[in-house]
């Protein structure tokens, strides 16, 4: 694996600077970035050049790479998204995201734009959004709905 993979990259932040949290068997660990990082969205590219998935609750999913079970999608999520919305579901390799705009909560915690949050292998989680949210996901073995 090289230094650009992003697992070995995560795994390089596991340190005890970024600590673990334990809430109701979610195991995550998240850092906000957004002291030193901008994030800048061109909101019309993303229109003209992502496929999206309307899931009709406010939801919409965008592929933007798949490499066998190793998926990388974007989630733009409405205000006015239903409390459902994401359903409850698990990550069998863990994921990834980082909360390019809005907020993202959970049972874990809440993490606001800039945020980069890793959630552990076989963890379960119902997020939730508040305010317009475009999330950025790396899926390394995929998601069940359970």
């Amino acid at each position: 694996m090289g230094t650009s993979d992003p697992l070995i990259l995560l795994s390089v932040m596991n340190t005890s600077i970024i600590p673990y949290m334990w809430v109701q068997q979610v195991m995550a660990f998240n850092h906000n970035l957004s002291d030193w990082l901008g994030i800048s969205i061109d909101d019309e590219w993303l229109e003209e050049n992502v496929r999206w998935k309307d899931f009709g609750t406010g939801v919409r999913l965008g592929r933007l790479a798949r490499e066998g079970d190793c998926s990388l999608v974007l989630y733009d999520a409405d205000s006015d998204v239903e409390v459902e919305a994401f359903m409850p579901h698990m990550h069998p390799g863990g994921e990834a995201y980082l909360v390019l705009r809005g907020e993202v909560y959970d049972e874990a915690g809440t993490y606001p734009q800039g945020t980069l949050v890793w959630m552990d292998p076989d963890t379960t989680h119902n997020p939730k959004t508040r305010e317009k949210t475009l999330i950025l996901v790396l899926w390394p073995k995929g998601v069940k709905i359970v």
